[in-house]
């Protein structure tokens, strides 16, 4: 008999520098095997400010997110940004006032889901909970 894997998700930037740093706070501090990443360049400053032109970024996103949640069970789904953002070059205190405003944009998806913003620092390892 298999045992069952544990999925959280994180909406997290292309860059690839974030992605261990995210996969491993994901695992450490949520307990789970396996971290679904959804990745966009700058992905809290397209949901947070949401133009006409991203839309349909948006909706994709939406739809993978639903595919964590629904068929890999995802209780967590995170939203990153972090220090050198080429996709969104905010400052750090500006993207971590995208990220709350992320959370809106999440929770109107309407999955059971927990939404947890993340900030990674510029040493690539160091992941900060907003």
């Amino acid at each position: 008999m298999e045992n069952k894997k544990t999925f959280a998700c994180a909406i997290n930037c292309m860059d690839g520098r974030v992605q261990d740093a995210v996969k491993n706070y994901m695992k450490e501090n949520y307990g789970v095997d396996w971290v679904d990443q959804i990745t966009e360049p700058g992905p809290n400053k397209i949901l947070c400010e949401h133009n006409d032109c991203d839309l349909a970024v948006i909706e994709d996103i939406k739809k993978r997110v639903e595919i964590s949640v629904g068929h890999h069970g995802s209780k967590q789904i995170a939203i990153v940004g972090h220090f050198g953002c080429a996709g969104n070059p905010a400052s750090k205190e500006e993207q971590i006032e995208q990220l709350k405003k992320c959370r809106g944009v999440i929770d109107s998806f309407g999955f059971p889901v927990e939404v947890v913003l993340l900030w990674v620092d510029g040493d690539w390892t160091t992941v900060e909970k907003i």
